[in-house]
This record gives C-alpha cells, sequence and structure tokens, in this order.
C-alpha cells in the first residue's frame, strides 16, 4: 500500500478561494440582473438613476439601443419632461 502524502496548505488555499470567488461572482451577478430587472420595469427607478448615477443609466441605454433599436431614451425623457412641466 502506498503511504499517504498530506495535500500541500497551497491546493487547499487555491480551492477555498476558488469557492470564494465563484460565490461572490453568482451574487454579484444576481445583483446586477435585479438591478437591470428593476430599470427594465420601472420609470421611477431609471430616475432615481439618472438624478443619482447617469452614467449607468446612459449604458443601459446603450445596451437596449444595441440589442433591441429601443427608443426607451427618447419616452422617458419626454415623460420626465411633462411630469417636470406639471409640478411648476
Amino acid at each position: 500500500m502506498l503511504p499517504k502524502s498530506p495535500k500541500p496548505a497551497f491546493w487547499k488555499f487555491i480551492k477555498g478561494s476558488a469557492k470564494v470567488i465563484f460565490i461572490a461572482e453568482a451574487v454579484c451577478f444576481a445583483a446586477s440582473y435585479g438591478v437591470y430587472y428593476r430599470m427594465n420595469t420601472n420609470r421611477e427607478f431609471r430616475h432615481y438613476i439618472n438624478e443619482n448615477f447617469p452614467f449607468a443609466l446612459d449604458y443601459y441605454y446603450k445596451v437596449g439601443e444595441v440589442l433591441g433599436n429601443s427608443n426607451l431614451r427618447q419616452v422617458d425623457s419626454a415623460v420626465w419632461r411633462a411630469e417636470g412641466e406639471k409640478r411648476e
């Protein structure tokens, strides 16, 4: 029978790190999909993103224009402009 040699600590570290990285990527993917879904279905949330993180909304519109030939940017700006005129 062959004698068993212990696994080096380096490989245990690599395996543990890979698991942590995989879980972190899964959590980040789920969070980003949740934000995308909410931006895709909720105009008020898009308005909040526009006020606080305009670069993120710009990327969202660009992806929509490339993938779906969307005119959502114009529709949102028209609705927000009309709501702004109502308030004044």
